[in-house]
């Protein structure tokens, strides 16, 4: 009887935590088949420009992580969650009145500031009740579920398009927000221990970052993370000119989205199956490894070359994205493992970390794609092999010191 119960809760606190992050993903993915229909309202049907209103929501993210965290950590995780929420309604707002390109990015800005609360804070709260390879197997499990939420958001932004009006997507993520906020704070208690809470001041970023570069493995590894994160991020904000404009898809678009979504959530869903008998960083280099090398094929097979065939595509990306799977949380539960006890701080900075190697690089190769998807592949591509070759230097560093240690 106890079992089940513990497996009732183990599985409302996996749903919990993926709706509280599903937020996140409904409010990148269910506006991505009404950019179009923004850029009109707004005056301004740049591809390029428009790509922003994708990539700055994650610099609100970037952002707010590095206040909402700390915050975490000194008036404990739900307190702050609630606050984050608060930011991301009135934002919504901001985006459903806007009347030009710069007030709409406030808007999402804020709407990111907002949201790396339950981004940051659901992963602080994994921390608080799981360590190691069962960390990242909870991680996993709710990637996976998580991830159902970019298969269904954009048929759920085009439906909300065909039957109502760009600015009701916005209402659908606040309706669902107030819902998740109403269940987290019926049903999770606070995972923050008072004798771990940690007064807020100036000395709390300075502090908690002379701890993290203690240790190299999670600063490594949020590089890491980044790289792989910006070469995500820019299939995120130009996926919808790639299919619909590139490749004349139409109001098949979000079906396409969803299905190269399902491969994700796929894998993820494997790798908490495996990571615990396997082991997350031999998962996440085996994955690295292939992300590499699907990616460096199809720059060789189509440099210079126009788009192949969806039928072409389409394979190579279901390929690309399986291996997602394996990557974004086994990288996250590395560098996160090391820093337990800075769990609120370290989730932050690691996160602002992580995004400031991420925009850069998703703003930089979003300015090239133009015409064709090959610029998307030459990033993952790049950002595949940097990544392979530091996590390679990473594991002779750990190598050496340990035959270091037992030598003396």
């Amino acid at each position: 009887m106890m079992q089940d119960t513990e497996k009732k809760y183990q599985f409302e606190f996996v749903a919990l935590m993926a709706s509280l992050m599903s937020i996140v993903a409904l409010s990148i993915d269910a506006l991505l088949p009404a950019i179009p229909e923004i850029g009109l309202a707004i005056g301004n049907q740049n591809s390029t420009d428009l790509q922003l209103l994708i990539t700055m929501i994650f610099l609100g993210f970037g952002v707010g992580q590095l206040i909402l965290g700390p915050l975490s950590d000194s008036f404990g995780r739900k307190p702050i969650m609630y606050a984050g929420f608060g930011i991301f309604i009135l934002a919504s707002f901001v985006c459903v009145f806007s009347t030009s390109l710069e007030w709409m990015l406030i808007g999402r800005i804020f709407q990111g500031i907002g949201l790396s609360a339950p981004r940051t804070i659901s992963i602080s709260i994994i921390r608080d009740s799981h360590k190691g390879d069962y960390m990242a197997r909870m991680m996993s499990f709710v990637t996976a579920f998580f991830i159902l939420v970019p298969v269904i958001a954009p048929a759920l932004g085009q439906f909300i398009l065909m039957h109502l009006n760009w600015q009701s997507i916005f209402y659908t993520q606040l309706f669902f927000a107030v819902l998740v906020t109403f269940w987290f704070w019926k049903r999770q208690p606070e995972t923050l221990r008072p004798a771990f809470k940690i007064p807020f001041n100036k000395q709390v970023y300075v502090n908690g970052f002379k701890e993290l570069i203690k240790y190299k493995e999670a600063m490594v590894f949020t590089v890491v993370s980044g790289f792989i994160t910006g070469a995500f991020m820019v299939y995120l904000s130009s996926s919808q000119h790639v299919f619909e404009d590139q490749y004349g898809i139409g109001d098949k678009f979000p079906y396409v989205f969803a299905g190269l979504a399902c491969s994700i959530g796929l894998s993820t869903l494997l790798n908490g199956t495996l990571v615990v008998r396997i082991g997350m960083r031999r998962l996440a280099f085996m994955a690295l490894s292939v992300f590499s090398l699907v990616s460096t094929l199809y720059v060789i097979l189509f440099w210079n070359k126009p788009n192949p065939s969806l039928f072409v595509l389409i394979p190579f990306l279901v390929a690309q994205f399986f291996t997602l799977g394996f990557i974004f949380g086994n990288l996250r539960a590395i560098a996160m493992e090391p820093i337990g006890h800075i769990a609120g701080i370290g989730a932050a900075i690691t996160g602002f970390i992580s995004t400031l190697v991420a925009i850069p690089i998703a703003t930089f190769i979003g300015e090239f794609m133009t015409d064709t998807a090959l610029p998307l592949f030459i990033g993952f591509a790049i950002c595949g092999s940097l990544s392979l070759i530091t996590f390679i230097f990473m594991k002779r560093h750990i190598l050496y010191r340990k035959l270091n240690f037992n030598w003396r």
